[in-house]
């Protein structure tokens, strides 16, 4: 009997074309509610947009050849942890110089998705007008429970557990020093790597500051600090209602999204056009195809109920794990279309804050949005930790 692991094996799936006549049956069907006159997005997704989309999906999208150019990515599985974790793993092309690996960790509603332009122009800074010596190895998991990684059968699992197995899996890939990146559920996750293996995280970015809590005195914090904590909970107030169901009830709300295409649809597009930096207009930042490509990998893995359970593992951390500090070298880069964007004093205060930048184009998706921005930004910020 051998003792040695099963090591990552290629992993290119190919959707079955019963499975698209079955989503395409089904978007054909769809029972549409009423909206009142001119409710546009004020209540939720704009009808007259979601039936636009759904007839596109319908009839126009071309699924096999949005799987086959995400194929070009180095796409791989290796079992971690107990559970099959699907990754892109690209290695610099070219270097100049020490490359350093790293590991991006996407968000909701999202996947490796996130990360997919980017990709190539980390691996390839030369071949896209920057310096061959700011070349990475990148990988770019996706969580479990999201995407192609597999879901856990039982509870679902927290930035923490995690930040946890990322760690095994770059110690698989061989890669004992790495930095770590992420944004919304993938920042939280960056920031327990830093927190609980220091000593293999060179430094750390970070798109957002993550869930904020403070249990001091309020008049510690500088004003800023404060006003941001109450539009933090202004914000949660009028947009989270999302996240109080993922919280709470999230195998309610799962059994409509995973049988209706157009409500799962409804659900991410929504997200989509609210946090990106689009004006309203969410095809400034996401085309009909790449819109659809995400929602349709969440379709065909079956995994929207999944990745929200994740925010109900997130809501049970205790508060003394929120309240530690980062003290890995961290770098913000706060995009301007962002929600909720932090100051500096809280970045100051929470984390070993060596880099704060605020570009002024892209949201919360700015991997996607702004792919040659955010590539700049990591570069800029890992340059001196290779």
């Amino acid at each position: 009997m051998s003792d040695v692991l099963p090591g990552p094996e290629p992993f290119l799936p190919q959707t079955a074309p019963s499975a698209l006549d079955d989503l395409r049956t089904r978007l054909r069907a769809t029972r549409w509610p009423d909206a009142p006159q001119d409710a546009g997005w004020a209540l939720g997704t704009d009808l007259d947009y979601l039936r636009e989309l759904v007839a596109y999906w319908a009839d126009g999208f071309d699924w096999p050849a949005q799987e086959a150019a995400l194929a070009r990515l180095p796409r791989f599985r290796v079992p971690v942890g107990g559970l099959g974790i699907h990754f892109v793993h690209a290695r610099a092309v070219a270097p100049a110089g020490p490359v350093l690996p790293l590991i991006l960790t996407h968000g909701w509603p999202d996947s490796f998705w996130r990360y997919s332009k980017v990709v190539p122009l980390l691996t390839d800074p030369g071949a896209h007008g920057g310096d061959p010596a700011d070349a990475f190895d990148v990988v770019v998991p996706d969580v479990p429970g999201f995407g192609y990684s597999q879901r856990p059968d039982g509870a679902p699992l927290d930035s923490i557990a995690v930040a946890g197995l990322w760690a095994e899996l770059m110690g698989v890939l061989g890669y004992e020093r790495f930095g770590a990146a992420g944004g919304d559920i993938g920042s939280h996750v960056s920031r327990y790597l830093a927190l609980d293996h220091p000593d293999r995280v060179v430094a750390v970015h970070r798109t957002d500051a993550g869930i904020p809590l403070f249990t001091g005195d309020p008049a510690d914090l500088a004003p800023e600090e404060r006003d941001w904590l109450a539009a933090v909970a202004g914000w949660g107030a009028t947009e989270g209602a999302y996240a109080a169901m993922h919280r709470t009830k999230p195998q309610t709300a799962a059994f409509g999204l995973t049988d209706s295409p157009a409500g799962l649809a409804a659900w991410i597009v929504e997200k989509l056009r609210s946090w990106s930096d689009c004006e309203g207009d969410i095809e400034r930042s996401f085309t009909k195809d790449e819109i659809l490509t995400n929602i349709t990998i969440y379709w065909l893995t079956k995994t929207i109920g999944s990745s929200m359970r994740m925010y109900r593992a997130n809501a049970a951390i205790p508060p003394a794990q929120l309240a530690r500090r980062v003290d890995v070298p961290s770098g913000f880069s706060i995009f301007g279309g962002d929600v909720v964007r932090p100051p500096r004093a809280w970045l100051e205060r929470t984390a070993n804050a060596t880099y704060v930048t605020e570009p002024e184009r892209g949201g919360h998706f700015a991997p996607f949005e702004e792919p040659e921005s955010y590539a700049e930004e990591l570069r800029a910020f890992f340059r001196p930790y290779r």
